[in-house]
This record gives C-alpha cells, sequence and structure tokens, in this order.
C-alpha cells in the first residue's frame, strides 16, 4: 500500500490526537515571541532602574579601583578581590536575570500553559540520522527560520541606521562634554534603538506565533484512516465488540429466562410476544417484568412457564403495552396495575380453587 501524503490528511485533529502531541511537548509556541518579551521586559526594567542601576556600577568601579590602589597585587590579595567583585556584580545583574527569567515563563506559560514533557528532552538517536538531518536542514520549516533571522538583523539594522541618521546633527557637540554626558547620551540612543527594534520584532512575534499555530495545526491533521485507526484503538475493534456484545445479551437471555419459574403470571399476545410478571405484596410496591421475548424467545418463554407450572394467559393489548414500555426488572406502568391486578386475582382465585398447580 502506498504510503499517505499530505495531501492525503485533510481532517482536523481529533482531542486524542491533541493530547497526545501535548504529552510529546508538540504544542504551537512561538520563539520569536519569547524573545520579544524578554526584550521588552528588560527595556522596562532598565528604563525604571536604569539610574540605580548606574550608581550601582559606579560604586562598585570605584571601591574594586581604589581597593586594587591600595594593596600589593599577588595571587593571594587579587582572588579575594576578584570573587567579592564577582558577588557584587551577580547582586547587581540578579534582578535584571529575575526579570528575564519570569517575563519568558510567562510568556510561555500564556502560550502552551503549564506543560512539562519528559519525551521532548529524552535523547533520539533518529536526530542524528544524517539523511534526516538533511530532510530537516532542507525542510520548509529551516528555510522560514532562515527568513526570520535574516529579517531580524535586516530590522535591527535598519532601525539602528535611522535612529544614529537622526542623531547625527546632535554628535559635534558631544566634543565639548564630559564623559558622563556623552555616556548618558549614548545611552539614551542606544534606548532609543532598542525600544524601536522592540516595536517591530512585536509586530513580527505575533505574525511569528500566527504562523506557527497555522503549521501546528497542519502538522496534526491526519486522514480518514488514521482517524478510524484511533477509533478502533480508542473503542476497541467492531468485531470483538459485537461479539462481547452478543455475549452479554445471551448472558442476560439466560438470566432473564432463569427466572421464569418465579413469575405469577406470563401475558400473551398470543403468538408473537410474552411477558412474565411477578409480584410480591410484602417486598415490592408494584407488580415488575422479569421476562419478556418476541417470536422465538417469547415461545421459549412460555415453554419454560408450561414446564414449570406458570399461568400462561392471552391478552393481546397489556402484553403489548407492557413489551413496548417496561423493561426487565422494572415495575410494570400505573396505567396498567387495574388490567394486571385483575389478572393476578383471576390466577390467585384459580389457584385456590385448586384449577391450578
Amino acid at each position: 500500500m502506498a504510503e499517505e501524503t499530505d495531501q492525503e490528511k485533510t481532517e482536523q485533529a481529533t482531542s486524542k490526537r491533541r493530547q497526545d502531541a501535548r504529552e510529546k511537548g508538540q504544542v504551537a509556541k512561538s520563539r520569536e515571541l519569547a524573545s520579544v518579551a524578554v526584550l521588552g521586559a528588560c527595556l522596562v526594567y532598565f528604563y525604571f532602574g536604569a539610574s540605580a542601576i548606574a550608581t550601582r556600577l559606579m560604586e562598585l568601579m570605584r571601591t574594586s579601583f581604589r581597593k586594587s590602589g591600595q594593596m600589593t597585587i599577588s595571587i593571594d590579595t587579587i582572588q579575594p578581590l576578584l570573587i567579592d567583585l564577582l558577588f557584587q556584580t551577580f547582586a547587581l545583574l540578579a534582578p535584571f536575570l529575575l526579570v528575564a527569567i519570569m517575563a519568558g515563563l510567562m510568556i510561555n506559560i500564556l502560550q502552551v500553559g503549564f506543560l512539562f514533557s519528559s519525551e521532548a528532552i529524552t535523547p533520539k538517536f533518529s536526530k542524528i540520522d544524517p539523511i534526516k538531518g538533511l530532510k530537516r536542514l532542507f525542510s520548509l520549516r529551516s528555510l522560514v527560520e532562515l527568513v526570520k533571522s535574516l529579517l531580524k538583523m535586516a530590522i535591527i539594522g535598519f532601525v539602528a541606521y535611522l535612529t544614529i541618521r537622526g542623531e547625527s546633527p546632535k554628535l559635534p557637540p558631544l566634543m565639548d562634554l564630559g564623559v558622563s554626558d556623552i555616556l548618558r547620551y549614548m545611552g539614551e540612543v542606544s534606548f532609543k534603538i532598542m525600544y524601536s527594534t522592540c516595536f517591530v520584532l512585536v509586530i513580527l512575534a505575533v505574525l511569528d506565533y500566527g504562523y506557527q499555530k497555522w503549521e501546528h495545526e497542519k502538522s496534526l491533521k491526519m486522514s480518514l484512516k488514521e482517524i478510524k485507526e484511533e477509533n478502533r484503538q480508542t473503542e476497541g475493534d467492531p468485531l470483538i465488540k459485537g461479539r462481547i456484545k452478543r455475549l452479554q445479551r445471551e448472558m442476560a437471555r439466560k438470566r432473564m429466562l432463569a427466572a421464569v419459574p418465579k413469575a405469577d403470571v406470563v401475558i400473551t399476545n398470543p403468538t408473537h410476544l410474552a411477558v412474565a410478571i411477578r409480584y410480591e405484596s410484602e417486598t415490592m410496591n408494584a407488580p415488575c417484568v422479569i421476562a419478556k421475548g418476541a417470536d422465538f424467545l417469547a415461545e421459549k418463554i412460555k415453554e419454560i412457564a408450561r414446564n414449570s407450572g406458570v399461568p400462561v394467559v392471552e391478552n393481546k393489548l397489556v402484553a403489548q403495552v407492557l413489551y413496548k414500555m417496561t423493561p426487565v426488572e422494572q415495575a410494570v406502568p400505573e396505567n396498567l396495575y387495574k388490567a394486571i391486578a385483575e389478572i393476578l386475582a383471576h390466577i390467585y382465585s384459580l389457584k385456590q380453587k385448586g384449577m391450578m398447580a
């Protein structure tokens, strides 16, 4: 049989297919959206905390230079200085890193919810297959990723060019400014470049998320054969299910026929239907149907009733109503109480007169 092609997979994915894909870590997620969220969060943090960060950084540099100028440089003295500098640098960058991590986590949760898949991080030898590697390298997805990377580089370069060109009239007067003023100006220009770039990348990230959703839905599509196979695996083989149902019906019929000798009366129509009625005044609120059947099964019920000494009474209307409206092991309808009571009273009177066994 020829292998199914993507053109044959025209059906929308079932809920089971989607759940299986999610458990494998296959979800619609845009890395561009995560990147721009991290960048945006860092820019916001930098915008509001730039002054405090610059103050702490200058203080750290002054302290480091002062300590290094007051000590004799050796392995024993430089090591504590470097360790202290490392811890202070980490303390300075820790909030920045925390903001980036929280932004990345939040945007991923918003995209796919809480998801952890061990299968997604399990090493697979198929990934080092050179043939499959070449197919992935020249696939549509790889082409799209290449276009996105080139587009991002072009956007960043173009935004930087426009920003610097707009700031070019302000560059000559910088020669008359101090170092701190020049650094402040460079920081403002850099922030302007990053802000403009982030704005454009947001649009690119939204488009990428839409593409990822489309590609994910396309990859989940199923053929009619796959849907039938999934239904067979989920619900079971139809042949086996049919056999189980037949066995269940056979067992229910055997239990029903075994209850016929306990009946008080069997009502017939007289040839096609038979309904066995049982009534115990001490334990039942109303007469109960304990067996019923049509055609062959009706003849079987009547045969067992005659062999067991159970009276068989012909009443076409009552038999038809009981057969259609009353399930086995259920009480008879209220509108038949009077008719059933008359039949049972007649049976009991015959038994008292000794005309029935």
